[in-house]
């Protein structure tokens, strides 16, 4: 072997320094070449921004985002001030106090902790605590997972920042790497958020819809109120049912109807102002909400939690962040929502002061009796919209977690190819809908439904808080002093919030506790099996030295065809592979173990998609193809992976052999072909260039040809390497296409986990019964990788943790 080339005695895989082709492409080449380099380096150096946008572009956006966004938001005044005087009111006094607790809520939550601080912490557009979560995991070590590799952070999605030494942010990363502990505790609240979100899918469309539909009611109030459930029921089944269709088939309604339904709920609210109270807008003074809490005292703090419903869906505002730039949520947030929001709570107030016993339906009753009937069409509308923005944002943040390992393997369906991020989950949706329909008739009414809404939201937000914390201190880089400050403005408001609903736990509030402690147990569980599952397949990976011990034949008869073993292993030779040749006489002629990955970042481009390296000398052919994934990639359908797999090899295997066959002094070029996925290239390699077992790793699909033979020299001549190189890419291409035409087969473990016998009794539930359990019901690799069965060779074993 070279000098300067290592082995790695546990992979085989070969390190070296790093290469980079923007150096090679310094040296003399040809006009057309070096035109090619010049729009390469063009296309390197300079990124499309979409931080500007055109003023018709950002209002149309913004138009837009009021359908996705901000449904949820909108629908609030259906039942605040129901939840917040549940027994009526004594003194209408206590309205004024009730609307200056809403205006300052929605002030300090929405507008400017959500829309003009927390939306910027995006992860490239997506929301969501896991957002946050992969955002912190690119800036500090805090993956539980350990199968990250340098070459990850080497994509052009995996930005991160570095840090000074002695700074605030390299001590903040310091001490979250510190400890195991800290990791855990961090990743325990991530899943607690995660929890919480999707408590909150179940409860939105369950008040949402039960408001709205208690309209009926108000026009004929002998009616039952079984009648107004049965109702919810049914739009409840309809709405559920239609989520396989996706949100771009029926996307385009939502927009004009949330839009309507402000312009609505705002006009009637200047209208009630002048018609029968305008003495409410004393409320924008803070002073009534001391003399509100003076008054009322216990009761007052209680009424925080109906508060508190008044900035519920600020949470899915953020997590329903991905098709909107924050510029056109922050103008449609400030110039219709806010408004329009502020116009509808204080006209209901002046309703109230005059007809304080109408608290139980003070919408409705505050509606004129000419456009009644409208305006309940379209505030039914709004709650079926502000329902699809939650159930939506939970298929979301429930991808996401299964990207980080932390939920059951579940159906994913994409139903945009435009939009990525528009998905459908069948096993979820189903389950919410049982969930959201036995809370919708088992409460009944509003009230305790509402206790538990804010007890989920509130929940949510402190999560949201705390890891705002760590991303302005790791990931802007904030001066300590402002991190404070923001921790402990907002810690004050929400933890007030989070008081009061404790209050209301036992008369509705245990609903979302329970639901987020079944979900969590599900998930980390889930997490923790996963985890350690890799661990032992880590500390059980093949030495390479017992592979060379082998010879090229690896001491069994080679059939032909192709082999692809799939492994969670980025690096190694993994258990399964030494099982599988223990137990059977042969092995393919080709092996090439498959790695899927997801990393925490939103997307991988698919130029960056492959990494290709060679296990062993040439002679044993084999091969690792680590395939990468973002949280919001879709892993393309069997044929179609394969294809790829295939194409990244065959490249692969052309340019180690190109690069074998030049030296540093051989004139050669390489050059960028436009390709519908990428129109720029690149390459790195971790060993010297010359060497025979180069760890070579190309990032690109099909975008890399040679222009000129790597065998034309200075003059013009064939060298004896350059045929040799030649004839040996000929040679093993003819090989890789003989073996794929033979057939491919693919080899996956069906690997049962069970807990040592030494093992204390809970981590032996954990792992004996519900991890098993889960693993029974979620769907198996085979499903989730498209392998056709009649390809699909299953390989048993047993782990013990």
């Amino acid at each position: 072997m070279a000098s300067g080339m290592g082995l790695d005695k546990d992979s085989g895989e070969t390190k070296g320094g790093m290469w980079d082709l923007d150096q090679k492409l310094d040296q003399p080449m040809d006009e057309e070449a070096g035109r090619l380099r010049n729009m390469y380096r063009e296309k390197v150096g300079c990124g499309f921004s979409f931080s500007t946008f055109s003023s018709l572009l950002l209002l149309r956006l913004a138009f837009q985002s009021l359908g996705v966004v901000y449904g949820d938001l909108g629908t609030s005044p259906l039942y605040v001030f129901y939840n917040i005087f549940p027994h009526g009111i004594d003194d209408p006094e206590d309205v004024i106090g009730a609307l200056s607790l809403i205006i300052y809520s929605l002030t300090l939550i929405p507008l400017l902790k959500y829309v003009f601080i927390v939306c910027k912490a995006n992860d490239n557009g997506q929301g969501g605590t896991f957002a946050l979560y992969s955002l912190l995991c690119r800036h500090a070590k805090i993956k539980t997972i350990p199968n990250q590799h340098r070459t990850d952070e080497e994509l052009t999605t995996y930005s991160r920042t570095t840090f000074h030494e002695h700074s605030f942010a390299a001590k903040t990363k310091r001490w979250l790497e510190a400890y195991p502990f800290r990791k855990n505790s961090l990743l325990i609240l991530v899943v607690i958020g995660t929890c919480m979100v999707i408590g909150d899918g179940i409860l939105t469309p369950a008040i949402s819809v039960l408001s709205a539909s208690g309209g009926i009611k108000v026009d004929h109030p002998k009616m039952s109120n079984d009648v107004v459930v049965i109702v919810a029921v049914i739009i409840l089944v309809g709405l559920f049912s239609v989520q396989h269709y996706g949100t771009d088939r029926v996307g385009w309604l939502f927009a004009p109807v949330v839009l309507l339904w402000f312009l609505l709920v705002g006009g009637i609210g200047i209208f009630n102002i002048w018609k029968y109270d305008s003495s409410v807008l004393r409320a924008f003074s803070p002073v009534y909400i001391y003399r509100y809490f003076r008054r009322r005292k216990k009761d007052g703090w209680t009424s925080l939690g109906g508060i508190m419903l008044s900035i519920t869906g600020t949470e899915a505002l953020f997590a329903d962040l991905a098709h909107f730039p924050v510029s056109a949520i922050q103008l449609a947030f400030t110039v219709i929502v806010f408004p329009c929001l502020l116009l509808t709570y204080t006209g209901q107030a002046a309703y109230l002061m005059q007809n304080k016993e109408h608290v139980v339906d003070a919408f409705y009753r505050s509606i004129p009796d000419s456009i009644y009937w409208p305006v309940f069409i379209v505030a039914t509308l709004a709650a079926i919209v502000a329902s699809q923005a939650t159930i939506t944002a939970t298929f979301s943040i429930i991808k996401q977690a299964l990207a980080h390992g932390c939920f059951p393997r579940v159906k994913v369906v994409h139903t945009s190819k435009k939009f990525l991020g528009q998905i459908y989950i069948p096993d979820i949706n189903w389950i919410l809908m049982v969930l959201c329909i036995a809370v919708t008739a088992g409460f009944r009414n509003q009230s305790q439904i509402g206790n538990a809404y804010g007890t989920a939201v509130v929940i949510v937000m402190l999560v949201t808080t705390f890891l705002m914390t760590l991303i302005m201190s790791l990931v802007w880089r904030c001066h300590w002093v402002i991190v404070l400050v923001f921790t402990v403005l907002s810690l004050v408001v929400e933890c007030t919030y989070f008081s009061a609903v404790l209050f209301k736990v036992d008369q509705g509030g245990w609903v979302p506790l329970v639901i987020a402690a079944a979900f969590f147990v599900i998930m980390y569980v889930w997490h923790y099996g996963t985890v350690k599952r890799y661990e032992f397949e880590m500390h059980s990976k093949v030495s390479m030295a017992w592979i060379l011990g082998l010879g090229p034949s690896l001491g069994l008869v080679r059939v032909p065809g192709i082999g692809l073993v799939y492994t969670e292993l980025a690096s190694g030779v993994p258990h399964i592979f030494s099982h599988f040749i223990t137990n059977l006489p042969a092995v393919h002629s080709v092996v090439v173990f498959v790695c899927v990955k997801y990393l925490p970042v939103y997307t991988v481009p698919e130029d960056e998609r492959f990494l290709m390296k060679r296990i062993g000398p040439k002679s044993f052919h084999m091969f690792r193809c680590v395939a990468r994934y973002g949280y919001k990639d879709l892993h393309k359908k069997d044929e179609e992976f394969e294809r790829k797999l295939f194409d990244n090899l065959f490249l692969f295997v052309r340019l180690e052999n190109m690069m074998e066959g030049c030296s540093d002094s051989d004139e050669y070029s390489l050059y960028g072909q436009q390709t519908q996925h990428s129109t720029d290239f690149l390459l790195r390699s971790n060993g010297n260039l010359t060497t025979g077992s180069n760890d070579f790793t190309c990032s690109t699909v099909d975008s890399i040809i040679p222009v000129q033979s790597p065998t034309q020299g200075n003059n013009n001549t064939v060298t004896s390497s350059g045929r040799e190189s030649s004839q040996a890419e000929t040679d093993e291409m003819e090989f890789l296409n003989r073996c794929r035409d033979a057939g491919v087969v693919h080899i996956l473990g069906n690997t049962v986990v069970r807990a040592r016998r030494d093992s204390r009794f809970y981590k032996k539930i954990a792992i004996d019964y519900i991890y098993a359990f889960l693993r029974k019901i979620c769907r198996e690799n085979s499903v989730i990788f498209n392998v056709p069965h009649e390809s699909l060779l299953n390989v048993g074993q047993i782990f013990y943790v």
